[in-house]
């Protein structure tokens, strides 16, 4: 709900669809393939698929929702966990802020982030 009341708080222009739970989020993306979102936020602890197993599958699939950029969100600062999920494809890990106004933070630098010359690297991986 932080996460919503951030983005409406922003006025970003985003429409933001939230899951329950890492299956109810694949389930929710097959159905819809024909529109599919432009950034997946992913949060590691999520019940019945952890966010690791969301984006594996997510990065494993043969049409163009593999390409969709998509954000690890974790309180973990732990480097294996960063590691991980920079081998399983994601394209940024945010270490959860713990404050409402970080969130927002966190939030207008991800819409602000220019994309297309974005470049992985271990020193722009960690957003804390």
């Amino acid at each position: 709900m932080l996460f919503l009341d951030a983005v409406e708080d922003l006025n970003l222009p985003a429409a933001v669809k939230a899951a329950c739970d890492g299956q109810e989020l694949l389930n929710t993306l097959e159905k819809t393939a024909d529109r599919l979102p432009d950034i997946i936020f992913l949060d590691i602890n999520m019940p019945i698929k952890n966010g690791f197993d969301c984006l594996a599958e997510i990065r494993n699939r043969k049409d163009a929702l593999k390409e969709v950029k998509i954000i690890m969100l974790s309180t973990s600062k732990n480097a294996d966990n960063i590691e991980l999920c920079y081998t399983l494809g994601a394209d940024f890990y945010a270490v959860k802020p713990s404050s409402f106004q970080g969130l927002k933070d966190l939030l207008q630098k991800v819409f602000e982030m220019d994309w297309s010359s974005f470049q992985k690297s271990g020193s722009r991986f960690v957003l804390a």
